[in-house]
């Protein structure tokens, strides 16, 4: 076997189809015997089912946990007999000569122990972890305290993505990145696999050290280009990453440093740790709370000056509103305006104003009727209401100006007005365009690209752009803002070359559909996640708005069934499994009604299923269940979950 590939996959089956795609191009090319693993980590969406029904000459290992990145990777690195071993992202997507051509430079360099390669991210801009230097205590220094990110081509502060060696030339280099990693079964041999004790992240700093320290050479090779979505920014606000990465760290420093540098190192790390988790947070936190904060201020601000008209102005008699009106009364006012207006939506993207206007007039409605049943805290039912009308103008005064200044108009609802072609055949257009319209993708489709430099024979149709070598004309022309290329009819290498040649101005995003597929992948640049288009993401149960409706809900309903248990207990089926849902629902880990039998269920955990309650003399067949949950998750809206709840009660503590 002259190579073996190995996929750790976890909850990616979007991205992970499309790996697979190429990696059997590149062995077709490569013509020699390939074998593939892919280790799935218990994921959550169809990813084994995929695997199954398109890849059936994959070697598929489940797990039924999740173990880490390590250990699933020994997992086949020790059933592998290939002479070159690759570890390989799920999220990547190599060109079809990267076999041969990675291959052919192990078998000229028989001390290169592993190989990494130029990585890309999903705009075809070059990731600086393709190259990486040795983490000792000073180059971690720099890192953690900015100054590698400062002056990144310097020798001395630019050393952990070795910015000062030339990224088109090969180099022998101290760290790979786990994301392409080619390994030398020999060498894997004499140094050993993947240190287990790293959970994710840091293992492939640990193995490229052992490479080296056992006589082995580490090489980067920029003569393979592969696309990586990568998302580091979008991790790293993340506590949890911060966590665990530093950890690592430290793991790495204790076992390869002496101990009088393991003990300075650990300590400046455990330093960071704090830090950058402290500095994550914040920003987290940040993010979520200035919109309210804003809020908050306008409001407040407004209440107080209607307080004072009112006073001036309008109120009879003479003596001012109490301290407490605005110390007590008027916070307490604009928590039930910014709840209401949260309930209906006016805090989700893109913002509509008639769910601020609803959310204000139920808010104001709420504090009218509450405020009667308190003699010493009835004030003006004016200030009340021009409150609220304060409250709706404000609120979408600081959302209006906020648009303007990101977006340069007042179109709430238009946040980014997408202009995209397709670049592909005119079938495979036409397919694309229904998967936008299947998924509810607001763009305008200005039409398709050739992927030759040939135009249609005959008259061209309305919709047809141009050829592929017209590309950057057509860009500036069309004001193209997302390109689609097929990859049923371009190669991944050509779909990889044009995202790198193609201008970085204006920002163009750039999506993939794999050959027969139904997921549209793509990221907008390496600080963002990947992300794609596909009729799931059309669900109403995974809208935001739906989905807090639902949490709402299984709240309200956990507040009554703990009420009426001693009375429930002795209808249900399972009576043990009532008060332990309850507790479950509640910590968010389950839902009272949702999915149990479609694959996405892992996703949505429920207690109960809307086929449960299905009254049908006989069983559902598997496929019947699976259509009716389709029709819950695309049309959901809370009354299925009261009706579900209201004739399954019986099946609250669980089902037979």
């Amino acid at each position: 076997m002259k190579l073996s590939v190995v996929i750790v996959s976890y909850n990616v089956c979007y991205f992970l189809e499309q790996t697979l795609l190429s990696v059997r191009a590149a062995a077709a090319v490569l013509g020699e015997p390939v074998e593939v693993f892919v280790v799935d980590n218990n994921s959550a969406d169809d990813s084994v089912a995929m695997v199954r029904a398109r890849f059936p000459e994959v070697i598929l290992l489940e797990n039924k946990d999740n173990p880490g990145f390590a250990k699933a990777n020994n997992q086949a690195l020790r059933l592998a007999t290939g002479q070159y071993q690759l570890l390989l992202n799920p999220d990547t997507l190599i060109e079809e000569a990267t076999f041969r051509r990675c291959c052919d430079f192990m078998d000229a360099h028989p001390r290169c122990g592993g190989l990494g390669v130029q990585m890309l991210d999903g705009q075809g801009q070059f990731l600086p972890e393709s190259k990486r230097g040795l983490p000792t205590p000073a180059v971690a220094f720099y890192k953690v305290f900015g100054l590698a990110a400062l002056l990144p081509r310097s020798r001395t502060f630019g050393r952990y993505h070795l910015g000062f060696l030339d990224k088109n030339q090969a180099h022998e280099i101290e760290v790979l990145s786990g994301a392409f990693m080619l390994l030398r079964q020999a060498a894997l041999a004499e140094v050993g696999l993947l240190d287990e004790d790293y959970f994710m992240y840091g293992e492939d700093i640990d193995l490229s050290y052992c490479l080296t320290r056992g006589g082995w050479q580490n090489w980067y090779f920029p003569g393979v280009r592969i696309l990586h979505y990568k998302g580091e920014s979008t991790k790293r606000t993340s506590a949890n990453y911060v966590l665990v990465f530093y950890r690592a760290m430290v793991i790495f420093a204790r076992k390869h440093f002496a101990s009088s540098h393991a003990s300075v190192v650990s300590l400046l790390i455990n330093f960071a740790i704090w830090l950058r988790a402290g500095l994550a947070l914040g920003q987290r936190l940040a993010t979520w709370a200035t919109p309210v904060l804003l809020d908050i201020g306008l409001l407040y601000a407004g209440m107080y000056a209607l307080k004072e008209y009112w006073e001036t102005y309008q109120k009879s008699g003479t003596l001012p509103y109490p301290p407490q009106y605005m110390l007590v009364a008027v916070p307490l006012y604009i928590g039930a305006w910014l709840t209401t207006t949260w309930l209906s939506g006016g805090y989700d993207r893109p913002v509509r104003p008639s769910r601020v206007v609803r959310g204000v007039a139920v808010g104001t409605i709420l504090i009218s009727a509450v405020s009667n049943f308190f003699d010493s805290w009835r004030f003006s039912k004016a200030l009340i209401v021009l409150g609220g009308g304060w409250a709706v103008a404000a609120l979408l005064g600081r959302r209006l100006l906020g648009h303007w200044l990101r977006h340069g108009h007042l179109r709430l609802s238009e946040a980014h007005p997408k202009t995209l072609a397709i670049v592909g055949s005119a079938a495979e257009s036409q397919r694309v365009r229904q998967l936008l319209a299947q998924a509810q993708v607001v763009a305008t489709v200005v039409g398709y690209i050739t992927p030759t430099a040939l135009a249609p024979a005959g008259r061209p149709p309305a919709d047809y752009l141009g050829t592929v070598a017209e590309l950057p004309t057509l860009l500036r022309l069309y004001g193209l803002t997302e390109l689609i290329f097929c990859g049923q009819d371009m190669p991944a290498g050509e779909i990889i070359d044009l995202m790198a040649r193609l201008p970085a101005r204006p920002p163009v995003a750039y999506k993939i559909l794999p050959a027969g597929s139904r997921y549209i992948i793509g990221s907008s640049h390496k600080d963002a996640p990947g992300d794609y288009y596909t009729l799931d993401r059309s669900w109403q149960l995974s809208r935001p708005a739906q989905r807090r409706n639902k949490r709402v809900l299984d709240l309200l309903a956990c507040a009554v069934i703990l009420v009426l248990s001693p009375v429930l207990i002795w209808g249900q089926r399972r009576p043990g499994g009532l008060l332990r849902h309850v507790g479950q629902v509640l910590r968010g880990r389950r839902s009272w009604v949702g999915l149990r039998y479609l694959p996405e269920a892992k996703r949505y955990p429920a207690v109960l299923s809307p086929a449960d309650v299905v009254p049908t003399g006989v069983p559902l067949t598997e496929a019947a269940r699976h259509r009716l949950e389709r029709h819950y998750a695309q049309d959901y809206e809370p009354g299925l979950d009261l009706a579900t709840l209201w004739r399954g009660w019986r099946a609250l503590g669980g089902s037979r």
